[in-house]
């Protein structure tokens, strides 16, 4: 690993507070399979890891953890989103991930209000009607501050960290590099596709750094929820709101985690589940966006059962395809199908490079048969998502990062529902919606769009077509064409075709040596060795050898 370039004195000073917390986290080995201490020694600096005895006695999944939250911002997100990812970590690694919060202690009005006077164009004092300098809550990435506008509505000011985007750049930089690293240091990884990964995190952190696009993912569910009629999302206020700011209406209701509040205030808890699981259910499956952490912390609950979300920062996005291939999923678990839902995680997993295709599907099978008679009021819909996730993570295969989204987003709405109504189950009110997306999309008026869509594809590719043979057939008179082949297993068809000749051939020098020697015996004089011809004994020696050889090569080649 090399660390250069404009940003090279800081990523180095990074670099060594990165090692340095691993270090005292009881992580040194990490530090030097990944060559960060060698690294560090050619620079001039060294490694100072006192106190590690006591952290050393912890758990690997508890050191990795709090060695993330010392960490900062980047790495609390980054296992934030492994905590999600069943298919790629164990339980145990799982649940102490999932501990990690983002909750830091907030910055100090001073250290704020230079950057907030610029954003607001004046001070904040003036911009709006009252402000609050104590903040509502802080995180790892923004703080919120309460406000009032002139015309009198409540809202709330969130504004990003001064210089948290430096350090984001700084740590992205880094895992960007550091991900061939543990690539080729554990080869087990390769399966999981690391530097995809990583890509993948950059791409979401970086949105989550722009309070702007929080505002407009907002909308655009606000949008898509409106039909339901019990959802309410904070209005946005444009005039004052930009990437390293926002403000959006102050939400007035029962915060999501205050079950004692719900009660208190009279609220129905069935109905608020059922509600939140309608409103999650049509995001994925009908919209195909949607809030990608919906944990008690972005719920509200309102007078009259309604709900409230916020906190549009991580959103998910699935395409057409992606939802036609969750509703047959869904609907398999649901209906206890084995065939139906190994079909769609076999598709989802891709290559499955040197898994056993069999035997993962016999597995698959045998984990959604063993419901097969269970009442669909029994089934926890998030927790067989986990466990079939698990299956693949057992056979070296990874889901696409969108999915993983999905997933985390299922098992935490189930949990928030089944904390309000310990009788909720996710497979309940999800199949009603399933079928009735499943008749929609098979309707006349769907397969008629559908059709449409198909038939302009074919003509805009009929149009396209003599323009591209006329370029295909300029390149070719001008010697330019050229045809790549890439043959599955060609280089192991090529190895047995090898040892078959080479078997071939020594069969037929066997053959030769003893109808050579046989002659050789039939004819006096010359040297003898054991009473008999020295050339044709030895004859039959080469050739007993040559026979014992290929039968020892055909032997192994059946057992593989």
């Amino acid at each position: 690993m090399t660390v250069d370039g404009p940003h090279a004195l800081m990523d180095l000073a990074r670099l060594q507070e990165i090692a340095a917390v691993l270090m005292r986290h009881g992580l040194g080995e990490l530090v030097r399979r990944l060559g960060l201490a060698d690294l560090l020694a050619q620079a001039g600096h060294r490694l100072h890891h006192d106190h590690v005895a006591d952290l050393a006695r912890l758990a690997p999944p508890e050191q990795l953890r709090r060695a993330l939250e010392e960490l900062g911002p980047t790495f609390v997100k980054l296992g934030q989103l492994l905590a999600g990812r069943a298919d790629l970590l164990g339980p145990d690694w799982i649940a102490e991930l999932s501990r990690l919060h983002s909750q830091v202690p907030a910055l100090p009005w001073a250290a704020v209000l230079p950057q907030l006077r610029e954003d607001l164009g004046g001070e904040p004092d003036v911009v709006f009607a009252h402000f609050e300098p104590e903040p509502l809550a802080a995180a790892s990435i923004a703080q919120v501050h309460r406000a009032r506008l002139h015309d009198g509505t409540e809202v709330v000011v969130k504004l990003r960290r001064p210089g948290i985007d430096t350090v984001i750049a700084a740590d992205l930089r880094l895992l960007a590099r550091l991900a061939p690293l543990a690539a080729r240091q554990w080869p087990a990884l390769a399966p999981y596709r690391p530097e995809a990964l990583v890509r993948e995190f950059g791409r979401s952190l970086r949105r989550e750094l722009d309070l702007a696009a929080e505002c407009h993912n907002a909308e655009r569910v606000a949008q898509n929820l409106a039909p339901l009629g019990f959802v309410d999302i904070p209005a946005v206020h444009w005039a004052h709101t930009g990437p390293r700011l926002n403000v959006q209406d102050f939400v007035q209701g029962v915060p999501g985690e205050d079950l004692a509040a719900v009660d208190a205030a009279g609220l129905d808890r069935r109905l608020l589940a059922q509600r939140g699981a309608q409103a999650v259910l049509k995001m994925i499956v009908e919209d195909g966006f949607f809030h990608a952490d919906p944990h008690p912390g972005n719920v509200f609950y309102r007078p009259g059962n309604r709900l409230a979300f916020i906190d549009f920062g991580m959103v998910g996005r699935l395409s057409p395809r992606r939802r036609e291939e969750l509703l047959a999923l869904l609907l398999g678990l649901v209906q206890r199908d084995p065939a139906a839902v190994a079909e769609v995680l076999l598709d989802w997993a891709g290559d499955t490079g040197q898994a056993n295709l069999a035997q993962l599907e016999a597995e698959i099978e045998a984990f959604v048969d063993q419901y097969h008679g269970t009442p669909l009021a029994q089934l926890n819909l998030g927790q067989m998502l986990a466990e079939v996730t698990a299956v693949l993570r057992e056979h070296g295969l990874a889901l696409p990062a969108d999915l993983a989204l999905l997933i985390k987003a299922f098992v935490s709405l189930e949990s928030m529902g089944r904390g309000l109504d310990p009788d909720f189950h996710m497979a309940q009110q999800a199949l009603p919606l399933l079928r009735r997306t499943l008749r929609a999309r098979y309707r006349p008026q769907a397969l008629v769009a559908r059709g449409w869509q198909s038939l302009q594809r074919l003509l805009g590719t009929a149009e396209k077509l003599p323009h591209d043979v006329s370029r295909l057939l300029r390149r070719a008179r001008h010697g330019q064409f050229r045809i790549g082949l890439d043959l599955a297993h060609l280089q192991h068809v090529g190895d047995q075709l090898d040892r078959a000749a080479s078997r071939l051939a020594l069969a037929i020098v066997t053959a030769a040596l003893i109808i050579g020697s046989s002659i050789v015996m039939t004819v006096g004089g010359g040297p003898s060795l054991f009473g008999l011809p020295a050339f044709g004994f030895l004859g039959f020696v080469g050739a007993v050898g040559g026979a014992l050889w290929l039968i020892r090569s055909i032997r192994q080649d059946r057992d593989r």
